[in-house]
């Protein structure tokens, strides 16, 4: 939604027929403000007479027919009083000679918007658009030469006489005209002010309406499940991973703690570099670094543990929501140390789910494949590892790979976030993590064949058995024992559509050993269905 300013909403007030005219002439008149939109300020006339700037009256010399506000002589010469030779100098006539004479001043003729006066407020300059303010060479149409009286400090429209026309508003129209420019001006700090001068100047009948600020709550108190209450509760289960390797190579990602004992859960990609004889230290939030090892790695989860060599007591395990349970739409939360910047918590939301990603060195041999959670949370080289939380600050996932801008595919580009991150949903990741601190290695389900890893298509073909090779379909194994053959077209796994080899295989990596699933595929045009169970790989092969 956009807001338009309409302009100003008050306008001008109407141009009176006649400007009334005092009860006394003043001994002198205001200098016209120079500046454009600054008030007239009083100062003293010119030591001689002077001819006026702006739109003068010929004074009479005797009483115009048809009451005091008939029209002046023809032939009278605005800005020279009747009887004079044009062009010379006059001296305005006194109030006694103005009485002696028996006649009235005459009312003006009303200036254009666009004279060419001296008068403050646009009498004279520029302000208002030029002219006299409001239309009239007196400030609101008095006859006082106050707040822009059209001259250049000599008095206008001849000698004023006591008695004709209304008399002048109260002085306390222009403190009204001050105290609404001051307001304006100064906006929320003259509140109180503002309300303490209108009781003030309204009789003084009613107390000030001055009103106070309401003041802010002592203990500022978050709850558990904002952004805030949960990254309080989580950063001290976070930690910053320095992996050093004994060739220089190295770098920084993130882990959160997975146990008491000291398990710390973060990708491969994290630690790698310092898998084999190299250094890994695991930072606190409060800053404390401890000495780490890594305790196992799988490359195809993306998945490794370490242990912190002299674990501190205390630690608090972040807790492990059901990854199964997620729905397009859920918050998120993501802590890490994006570009070495540690405990750094971004938001957003899940977008997608079940999205297959490869990430690795793109050979092929060091892919990593998973069936990813999607977040628009902002994530950034350094947030590898870290912890992806819903709402309670319960783990979702492991933020894991980026789609970059730069990158022109998935991975691990050292271009910034365009809100496509990917997490290891945590009910893989607490698998693989289980058989890792159990046995050190790995074990990956599989059906037995082999699949093209190109991207893209109708589904995932099983290859084509090549000459001296290893078979397509390994004799005796889940997919041989289903009936698959080279050449076969995978479309679909379970409910899932699959469109190509690592969509089926973060599939697959989905189950466990021993589960079984159903595969519907395509064989010279006809689709068939068949159930598999799923067997297993220990190891990296």
């Amino acid at each position: 939604m956009s807001t338009e300013n309409e302009g100003n909403e008050g306008k001008a007030p109407a141009v009176p027929s006649a400007p009334p005219v005092p009860e006394t002439a003043p001994d002198t008149a205001p200098h016209a403000a120079a500046s454009e939109g600054t008030p007239a300020s009083e100062g003293t006339p010119p030591s001689g007479p002077s001819r006026p700037q702006g739109t003068g009256h010929q004074a009479t010399g005797s009483a115009p027919e048809g009451g005091p506000y008939a029209a002046p002589p023809a032939g009278a010469v605005a800005g020279e009083p009747l009887g004079a030779p044009a062009g010379d100098p006059v001296q305005a006539p006194t109030v006694s000679q103005a009485a002696a004479a028996g006649w009235p001043p005459p009312p003006p003729v009303q200036p254009p918007y666009g004279g060419t006066g001296d008068a403050a407020y646009g009498g004279g300059g520029q302000a208002y658009g030029g002219g006299q303010a409001y239309g009239a060479g007196q400030a609101y149409g008095a006859g006082a030469p106050e707040y822009g009286g059209g001259g250049q400090g000599t008095a206008v429209w001849g000698a004023p006489v006591p008695g004709h026309g209304p008399k002048p508003p109260p002085r306390r129209s222009a403190g009204l005209i001050t105290a609404v420019l001051v307001a304006a001006l100064v906006a929320g700090g003259v509140g109180g002010g503002v309300g303490y001068w209108a009781a003030e100047n309204n009789g003084g009948s009613i107390g000030s309406t001055t009103v106070s600020a309401g003041e802010a709550p002592k203990d500022l108190k978050r709850d558990a499940g904002t952004v805030a209450g949960v990254a309080a509760k989580s950063l001290p289960s976070v930690v910053t991973i320095e992996a050093q390797g004994s060739n220089g190579e190295g770098g920084t990602g993130t882990g959160f703690v997975y146990d008491k004992e000291g398990h710390i859960l973060t990708n491969n990609h994290v630690v790698a570099s310092a898998a084999n004889g190299g250094d890994l230290t695991a930072t606190f939030s409060d800053g404390k670094k401890h000495a780490a090892e890594v305790v196992g790695r799988a490359e195809g989860y993306d998945v490794a543990v370490i242990k912190l060599k002299k674990a501190p007591s205390g630690l608090v395990p972040l807790p492990l929501a059901n990854s199964d349970q997620v729905a397009v739409g859920d918050p998120t939360i993501a802590i890490g140390a994006p570009f070495g910047l540690s405990n750094t918590v971004t938001t957003g939301i899940i977008s997608a789910k079940n999205r297959p990603v490869a990430s690795g060195d793109g050979s092929g041999s060091n892919n990593s494949y998973m069936s990813a959670l999607q977040t628009d949370a902002s994530i950034n080289p350094g947030n590898s590892g870290g912890p992806l939380l819903d709402s309670r600050g319960a783990v979702i996932g492991i933020n894991s790979a980026i789609q970059s801008a730069g990158s022109g595919g998935l991975g691990q580009s050292q271009a910034g976030s365009i809100g496509l991150g990917f997490a290891i949903p945590i009910n893989q990741a607490k698998n693989v993590a289980e058989q890792l601190i159990k046995t050190g290695q790995p074990v990956y389900p599989l059906i037995g064949a082999t699949v093209s890893v190109a991207e893209g298509g109708d589904g995932a073909m099983i290859s084509p058995q090549s000459e001296g090779g290893p078979p397509a379909v390994t004799p005796d194994g889940p997919a041989a024992k289903a009936g698959l053959k080279a050449g076969d077209v995978i479309t679909k796994f379970n409910d899932t559509p699959i469109d190509s080899g690592p969509t089926l295989i973060g599939q697959i990596w989905t189950h466990k050993p021993g589960d079984k699933v159903t595969i519907t595929y395509k064989r010279d045009g006809k689709e068939s269905t068949v159930d598999v169970i799923l067997g297993e790989r220990k190891g990296e092969s």
